[in-house]
């Protein structure tokens, strides 16, 4: 990108970056009135306080919009940079911790980020008391193992990072995702990747507790997609990409 063009898109968006953050931008519902960092400290059951104590690992849970995803928090760095997600076993060859994750019962899907785990059930059925265990025990024994987190040739997926091939729009639209939105998301357990922007709708990929979350759509149409037309004025509105879209559209293209 130009020096021209990124000093346009500084100083449009200096007014926000400069900005405290406002509550009544929030983009889920629950970000407002975020339930308290859980420890196993807090716990009474002895299959929950056990684990923490081996090998003085120190592991907090915390709840997210999605009833049916919980967050971990091994008080340690999980990724260096960037979040991967893992929506089944077979998509998680390029990752040992995600592979031993998956072989839990009741574990759907994992997704990794800088320094939390979001472990996403089958169905509510699997109630977490059963599952957790297992999670501490795992990530415990992982993280003791010495084993890397990704193979070393695996790296996050970067579409949100700004290119020199960006647009004014587009890298203005990035630069709200990776400064204010994608930090409040992954608060809540996920993350949400740019995928592209034509005809004035900006694509978006949903992941880890946002994919499958009731309140999914609210984030899309009333927090992202309102920021964005606020400070982009040529967005017109926000498209949720699914995995399947993403197959078809490449299939296109071949």
């Amino acid at each position: 990108m130009s020096a021209s063009r990124r000093a346009g898109v500084v100083r449009r968006l200096w007014p926000l970056l400069t900005a405290h953050r406002n509550p009544a931008c929030g983009y889920h519902a629950a970000v407002l009135n975020r339930p308290p960092i859980n420890t196993l400290l807090m716990r009474t059951r002895p299959q929950a306080t056990a684990p923490m104590f081996v090998r003085n690992m120190f592991i907090q849970t915390q709840d997210t919009p999605n009833p049916n995803s919980l967050k971990f928090l091994p008080g340690r760095s999980v990724l260096e940079t960037g979040t991967m997600d893992f929506a089944s076993p077979r998509d998680a060859f390029c990752s040992p911790l995600a592979r031993q994750l998956f072989r839990i019962d009741g574990v759907k899907s994992v997704f990794l980020g800088p320094d939390f785990i979001t472990i996403t059930r089958t169905n509510a059925d699997m109630e977490w008391k059963v599952i957790k265990p297992d999670v501490f025990a795992t990530i415990m024994d992982f993280f003791t193992s010495g084993l890397p987190v990704v193979n070393e040739d695996t790296a996050p997926s970067a579409d949100t990072a700004p290119s020199d091939d960006d647009d004014e729009v587009v890298a203005m639209i990035k630069e709200l995702l990776e400064t204010r939105i994608r930090p409040t998301v992954q608060e809540d357990g996920g993350d949400v990747l740019y995928r592209g922007f034509e005809d004035g709708i900006v694509k978006l990929k949903l992941q880890g507790s946002c994919t499958s979350c009731p309140s999914s759509i609210i984030t899309l149409k009333s927090g992202i997609q309102n920021m964005l037309q606020f400070y982009v004025p040529e967005v017109e509105g926000v498209e949720q990409v699914k995995d399947e879209d993403e197959g078809v559209g490449q299939e296109a293209q071949q």
